[in-house]
């Protein structure tokens, strides 16, 4: 975008720097701009790489109207330099309380957008729930996290969608990078930012084996934790004894963790009959969309004293003089903390083309209500992007391999 600002400092430098894929699409549809004429609303974490994001649809054409995923991952520098922009507008503050949050979406979907960009389906959810006028004019969305599909599948299940919705949280170029790699690192990175406490040797478990648990549970005990993992889908829990996790449920998992992070999308995944039985010291923390991993009013209730002995660490202290220490009141660990700075640009770079990618292609396609997966083409497409981006080549399919690949019978082929 042009330099409008002079001398002011650009909170979006560094993210660009690092997110080269959306360089690429900016320099693409900068010029034949195809959401112009659209208005796209984006709910999404307000930080460095959401901004870079807006930036892109922005240069691609669209009127961009942006609101938080959640209330307290919100950077203030970031809202009020994409906010002085033309074609850009806040629905947004920095440190909104949960009714200014649900207030801003409302406000929002009144401006009746003609795409929606989602996390956790905050918009979607709202607009069909309570703007059902607005709804049937949308031409469709897109949805970045697992507790956004989930809400999409119940939705989708009972028949109420009034668009299509691509499920970006399914394709492989978002959960195999940024569910695993993303939240996986700086889950961890704010952990130990905000505890300054070490990592090995600690007892870590971690609540959910899917794309994120893995992430998180791989790169604990890959810096010397001693990890356990609790599931309720008896494959996932498979999956996670071959990788070489002590596999057990949360009433056994209570009595020996050390480090606890949820990353499950449900409610209510660690609660009072375990925090009764957890060890002096026992830290929390949750890595899902929503804060209801955590049953933090039952902890509250539960506990004697309640203190802040470290900035981001609310301190529980039972009637038998156990603590037990949560940090970012069971918010997202790694946004809201008191240092949080969200996944690292390089891989959000992938989640966020998908998004873009994802957008551009359901404004141009004739799909029925309903949620869709995201199509391979786009999705081969961001991971040759990135691949360029990397200055790394791949081979290509001679013709012999396609014509073996093609051929099922039993002929010279080989089968």
């Amino acid at each position: 975008m042009t330099d409008e600002h002079g001398d002011r400092e650009d909170p979006l430098a560094w993210a660009r720097d690092h997110m080269p894929i959306h360089e690429s699409l900016a320099e693409q549809y900068g010029e034949s701009e195809p959401f112009d004429g659209y208005t796209v609303a984006v709910a999404s974490h307000l930080e460095t790489n959401t901004g870079v994001l807006i930036e892109t649809l922005s240069r691609a054409g669209a009127e961009v109207l942006f609101t938080p995923s959640e209330p307290q991952s919100t950077h203030g520098d970031v809202v009020a330099f994409l906010d002085s922009y033309e074609g850009i507008t806040a629905y947004a503050e920095e440190g909104m309380s949960d009714e200014e949050f649900a207030e801003a979406h409302h406000t929002l979907l009144e401006e009746e957008p003609d795409l929606i960009l989602d996390d956790g389906s905050e918009l979607i959810a709202k607009v069909h729930e309570s703007h059902p006028g607005v709804a049937e004019g949308v031409i469709g969305g897109a949805e970045q996290t697992t507790a956004g599909i989930t809400r999409l599948e119940a939705m989708d299940d009972e028949g109420v969608l009034e668009f299509p919705v691509y499920g970006v949280n399914d394709t492989p170029m978002k959960h195999c990078f940024d569910n695993v790699h993303g939240t996986g690192e700086s889950s961890l990175t704010n952990v130990a930012i905000t505890t300054n406490a070490i990592l090995s040797g600690k007892t870590v478990v971690v609540a959910g084996y899917g794309y994120c648990g893995r992430g998180i549970a791989r790169k604990a005990r890959g810096l010397g934790a001693q990890t356990v993992v609790t599931e309720v889908d008896p494959r996932k829990a498979l999956e996670a004894h071959m990788d070489g996790h002590r596999v057990t449920n949360m009433a056994e998992a209570a009595e020996i963790g050390e480090l606890f992070i949820t990353t499950t999308g449900t409610a209510d995944v660690i609660r009072g009959e375990h925090f009764e039985a957890m060890p002096d010291g026992a830290t929390l923390c949750n890595a899902g969309h929503f804060d209801v991993e955590i049953d933090q009013p039952e902890l509250a209730e539960m506990a004697e004293t309640v203190t802040h002995p470290k900035e981001g660490v609310t301190r529980y202290t039972m009637p038998d003089g156990r603590d037990v220490n949560l940090l970012s009141d069971g918010r997202l660990v790694n946004l809201t903390g008191p240092y949080s700075q969200g996944h690292p640009a390089e891989v959000m770079d992938t989640t966020f083309a998908m998004m873009f990618e994802a957008g551009r292609d359901i404004r141009e396609t004739d799909l029925e209500p309903g949620l869709y997966a995201v199509p391979d083409r786009l999705d081969r497409g961001v991971a040759e992007r990135k691949l360029e981006t990397l200055d790394a080549t791949i081979d290509e399919p001679t013709d012999s391999q396609r014509e073996y690949d093609s051929d099922w019978r039993e002929t010279d082929s080989g089968f």
